[in-house]
């Protein structure tokens, strides 16, 4: 048997500091392939999940001090990069000796930025971190020749050294699955049911302006084989009990051929599992999501981002509105539940351009609407336009969530936008979405349908509350 290595490393999802945000829907599948890899290597890793455990900075400062890991690594997305760097210190005064180390798209693109602030961390790690990571557990605990180490940013005396990045993992089967070996997963639910994460391919070719995923892991396609895909799903209803499965890609079907692939593994293997996943408007068709709606998908969620074409250039999404009702018709009529997404208040958006969306979605009829705010976060084509402009921007980290406005549009005042948003959902959570919904969820068995009929029954009832 091999021996663990008696560096221990630790993982953490770092605690929730606004009360607002809900408990976590999904285990955190970054950190989980990150352990795996580092268990590969017969590394002794602990993932805390501290939004799961419930656990705040005091919990997880004394969890780390019991541990005395000799690596943190910390995972930060925009708005929780401020409970990041809490982690961190906390990290740091819990076991000095440790290397702080944090990871994620938000530490990716604002490396320089974080190193100069806080001297608790002390190494980024840039992009897609399994093979860094493990490098630099590999050199623990002197962590020597730091400038050899592709893919990082770190400190070296009153000098910050990026060192070049590291090249993308090219064969995805390779990678373990992820391990849940330390994490609560009994935790995590949607409505009662166990819904597990799959992410089957890495990279993405479109570059929307709003958007990092390219630049995190590369404008290059990258998938897992069908049978790889599939193994891992069968893994996880067998192994842990999966009631459900979310596809975390980006663009799921962009490869028909291994699509159809997955469904027949699935079809084949008789797992009756329902799945979601989210895809782009021109990368589907009839065909493909009629084989999806026999192997089991039971929601497919697009990116349509505006009703306005305008809009849509400058966003720089390369479809048409005429390709997003199609695309959202014909999913509809095999049976799929749809969610759209849209991007409102982008720089050029006016009081017409908004209505034209917002009117352009009811005529949609999809089973679920999510209007984000244009959000510019750092490392996007959104927030340099917002610089060279030089609007004034929110620095407050936590509010870049998608549902607050961070710039002020001079055609557009963020109040009307908010306004806009509440009227469409108090129109569009109507009494007769509520009865769709329950026919579409209980009737016919969509599970996705099963949760907004709940959703929007309580969204009616609090509207009632509130105005009385």
């Amino acid at each position: 048997m091999a021996k663990v290595n008696k560096a221990k490393v630790a993982l953490v999802n770092s605690p929730l500091i606004e009360e607002t945000y809900q408990h976590p829907l999904f285990p955190p599948l970054g950190l989980a392939y990150l352990a795996a890899v580092l268990e590969q290597n017969n590394f002794e890793v602990t993932i805390i999940d501290c939004p799961a455990c419930k656990m705040d900075h005091e919990k997880l400062r004394a969890e780390l001090s019991a541990m005395q890991p000799a690596l943190v690594g910390i995972a930060s997305m925009t708005p929780t990069i401020p409970s990041a760097l809490k982690s961190a210190q906390a990290a740091k005064e819990a076991c000095p000796d440790a290397k702080v180390v944090i990871g994620g798209p938000h530490a990716t693109f604002a490396d320089v930025e974080i190193l100069r602030e806080e001297p608790a961390v002390d190494i980024i790690v840039r992009g897609e971190g399994e093979a860094t990571l493990l490098e630099l557990a590999q050199n623990l605990p002197e962590l020597k020749n730091l400038g050899r180490i592709k893919g990082i940013t770190f400190k070296h005396g009153d000098q910050i050294i990026k060192t070049p990045d590291r090249p993308f993992i090219e064969n995805l089967d390779e990678l373990p699955r992820p391990s849940y070996k330390s994490i609560p997963i009994e935790r995590y639910r949607i409505c009662g049911k166990k819904f597990l994460p799959i992410m089957s391919s890495r990279g993405c070719p479109f570059q929307c302006a709003f958007c990092v995923a390219s630049q995190m892991f590369g404008a290059k396609f990258r998938a897992r084989s069908p049978k790889n895909v599939v193994d891992e799903m069968e893994w996880l209803i067998n192994k842990y009990g999966a009631e459900g499965i979310s596809f975390h890609d980006d663009t799921l079907t962009l490869d028909k051929k291994r699509m159809f692939a997955i469904c027949d593994e699935i079809i084949n293997r008789k797992l009756k599992i329902a799945w979601g996943c989210q895809t782009r408007v021109d990368q589907v068709s009839r065909e493909v999501l009629a084989k999806m709606r026999r192997a089991g998908c039971n929601e497919v969620s697009f990116g349509v981002e505006s009703g306005c074409q305008r809009i849509l250039d400058a966003v720089k999404k390369k479809v048409s509105t005429e390709q997003s009702a199609k695309a959202v018709r014909i999913a509809k009529e095999e049976g799929l539940f749809v969610a759209v997404s849209t991007i409102i208040g982008y720089p050029g958006e006016t009081r017409e351009s908004l209505k034209q969306t917002l009117d352009f979605i009811h005529t949609l009829e999809p089973d679920d609407v999510w209007l984000c705010l244009a959000t510019p976060y750092p490392g996007t084509e959104l927030r340099a336009l917002i610089e060279r402009m030089g609007w004034k921007m929110v620095t407050d980290w936590t509010l870049y969530n998608t549902m607050n406005p961070i710039f002020e549009n001079p055609d557009l005042p963020s109040e009307e936008i908010s306004m806009m948003r509440k009227q469409f959902y108090d129109k569009f959570y109507s009494p007769r979405y509520v009865l769709r919904q329950m026919i579409k969820g209980y009737v016919k068995g969509n599970f996705y349908s099963k949760i907004m009929a709940r959703t929007s029954a309580n969204y009616l009832l609090w509207r009632i509350k509130s105005r009385m």
